[in-house]
């Protein structure tokens, strides 16, 4: 019996934001799917505007993985993960091995398909990063709408970070896109 399909449909359990108070918690599946939009976009984003040959199939499907690893480790907050370099690495071990426990999962067949979404290469690991990182700047912008203070600090942490990226695509999405966030329904219409 395989149990791979079964450990997804647990990301629906996996709550993000732990440390923070939200008005409206957020699971790792949803985290997931918006990913997944946000990275495709920005690779055609690069395809489109900026001469990239990005396959954007292929970076959304791994960007669909990116926290799968989690239904084995839980989320650990970004401060705690990031707070020192050896916990860093030490936290790094431990996402390995859910991958291969994840991998190990699957039918003999199967693994080698999977294992490139556990592992992109750097471009596409870029994209999906960054699309991270948007999708938690979005997620700032939707608390502070909702009178959340709590997600001030972080949302100017992460803006910066975003900047930082130095990716013409996220760029271009930041410039374009990122106002809608901030607008109610009846101001999108």
């Amino acid at each position: 019996m395989k149990h791979f399909f079964a450990y997804l449909a647990r990301m629906k359990n996996i709550r993000r934001w732990g440390l923070m108070r939200n008005t409206e918690s957020e699971n790792n599946l949803e985290h997931s799917m918006m990913c997944c939009y946000i990275a495709h976009g920005l690779a055609l984003i690069g395809n489109t505007y900026f001469q990239k040959n990005y396959d954007a199939g292929a970076v959304m499907a791994a960007a669909a993985y990116h926290d799968a690893t989690e239904v084995i480790t839980g989320d650990l907050a970004t401060p705690i993960k990031y707070f020192n370099p050896g916990l860093r690495e030490a936290y790094a071990a431990v996402e390995h091995m859910a991958e291969e426990k994840l991998l190990d999962m699957l039918p003999h067949e199967l693994k080698e398909g999977y294992a490139g979404l556990f592992t992109p290469d750097d471009e596409t690991h870029a994209l999906i990063k960054a699309a991270d990182k948007i999708c938690a700047y979005i997620k700032c912008i939707e608390e502070e709408k909702a009178g959340n203070e709590e997600f001030k600090k972080a949302k100017e942490n992460i803006e910066a970070a975003i900047r930082k990226m130095e990716l013409q695509e996220v760029d271009y999405f930041m410039t374009h896109f990122m106002e809608s966030f901030g607008l109610t329904l009846d101001e999108l219409n």
